[in-house]
């Protein structure tokens, strides 16, 4: 018999973590769903960050539980890694190293070899429009040149879920238009967790969101009824908690 697909790409039961005595994250619930974009929300020190090391795998959960399109990251790592895509801060990139050499060593590194990896690179460089730039150094580049990279590179593999955290920080206003009209691109072909504090960012490109304070979920729901004024600031700074 076929088995069915997982409800949620990624979803959480309780999911704790602690740093001795600091609760970064605390008995967090939530399920993401599958091909939409979902913004996970919060100032800095929220947990967002705590929340994607998790789901990758990078931590371990002090309690609780987080699954992959169904698989846990600690019990098959291998496989969740297959299914995420990551797109990094511009500045955790490789600098000193050509964008066509970068691909090839982001390729290698998830297993890609031959004639497989020559097509991802041609496929990603076409998406991503940065032909010109393959050999160039990525610390010569503009930022939002480097963001580009950064995105290609998490769609070598053509992962179900990509995971991209505050794509647009540092980008002036026309780059930072071209990166979010690639993400928005992106919308109902995958599932796509947009980790932010834009909110002008969050309303353009996800269809639901949740809201992080100090490690709880205060808020989640539609996009469009969580933070569809500046009203919603007040969720950054004070964890009263609604839901839809």
């Amino acid at each position: 018999m076929q088995q069915s697909e997982p409800a949620a790409a990624i979803e959480c039961v309780d999911l704790t973590r602690r740093f001795r005595q600091h609760v970064a994250l605390d008995s967090l619930t939530l399920s993401i769903p599958r091909h939409q974009t979902f913004g996970l929300l919060g100032a800095n020190g929220a947990g967002k960050t705590t929340f994607i090391r998790l789901v990758t795998g990078f931590l371990l959960p002090t309690s609780g539980t987080v699954t992959v399109e169904g698989q846990s990251p600690i019990h098959r790592p291998e496989h969740v890694r297959r299914q995420l895509g990551f797109v990094m801060e511009t500045s955790r990139l490789y600098e000193d190293l050509r964008v066509r050499g970068f691909l090839r060593f982001a390729g290698g590194a998830r297993g890609m070899t031959g004639t497989d990896l020559d097509q991802a690179i041609e496929r990603v460089v076409e998406s991503f429009q940065i032909g010109h730039v393959l050999g160039r150094r990525i610390g010569n580049l503009s930022k939002g040149y480097q963001q580009r990279v950064s995105l290609a590179q998490a769609f070598l593999h053509d992962p179900p879920i990509v995971i991209v955290d505050e794509p647009t920080a540092g980008l002036d206003p026309v780059q930072r238009a071209e990166v979010q009209g690639m993400l928005g691109a992106l919308q109902g072909q995958r599932t796509v967790l947009l980790c932010t504090h834009d909110l002008h960012e969050a309303r353009s490109l996800t269809t639901r969101v949740a809201v992080l304070h100090a490690g709880h979920l205060v808020a989640q729901g539609l996009t469009e009824r969580i933070i569809r004024d500046d009203s919603a600031l007040a969720l950054f700074r004070d964890p009263h908690r609604e839901s839809s």
